[in-house]
């Protein structure tokens, strides 16, 4: 049985640990720079702007997803950014992602939810072409990491 719930301040070493195996996964180990206290306020702390869904398969943690409430001036709603969607490699194909994006998109059913992909990660590409999602082309997403300019993570 799959349930998703919201995450909690206890929750944090579940999360940071998932966090951490998805930048493995992603080949950006080193791009992670937080502590556990940083991560702690950044996700749980007063004013926070992430979320981050739990997903638990026969009562174990399996996945998370870490979302933020993004708008559209051209909808003139709010949609949903989701930036993180990580489901353990032993739990994958049972359910778990999809009941997390299938949460995702029940939050906001008139909304639009919007992330982004490795263009090398081709499970990740069919999984969402199977939710009924599709890429957003003649769009490139750019980036800069405060003073130090330009970056890849």
């Amino acid at each position: 049985m799959i349930g998703i719930r919201e995450a909690t301040p206890p929750d944090l070493a579940e999360v940071a640990r998932l966090i951490r195996a998805l930048a493995t996964y992603e080949r950006l180990a080193d791009s992670v720079t937080w502590t556990e206290p940083e991560l702690a306020e950044a996700l749980f702390g007063p004013g926070t702007v992430p979320r981050v869904l739990i997903a638990e398969l026969d009562g174990r943690v399996a996945g998370i997803a870490v979302w933020f409430r993004s708008f559209s001036t051209f909808l003139g709603r709010p949609g949903i950014w989701l930036e993180d969607l990580f489901v353990e490699p032993a739990h994958r194909g049972r359910g778990v992602g999809r009941a997390l994006l299938e949460h995702l998109f029940q939050l906001d059913p008139n909304g639009r939810v919007e992330w982004a992909v490795l263009d090398w990660n081709v499970d990740a590409i069919e999984f969402y072409r199977r939710s009924g999602a599709a890429p957003v082309t003649g769009w490139t997403t750019w980036r800069r990491n405060g003073n130090s300019g330009p970056g890849t993570t």
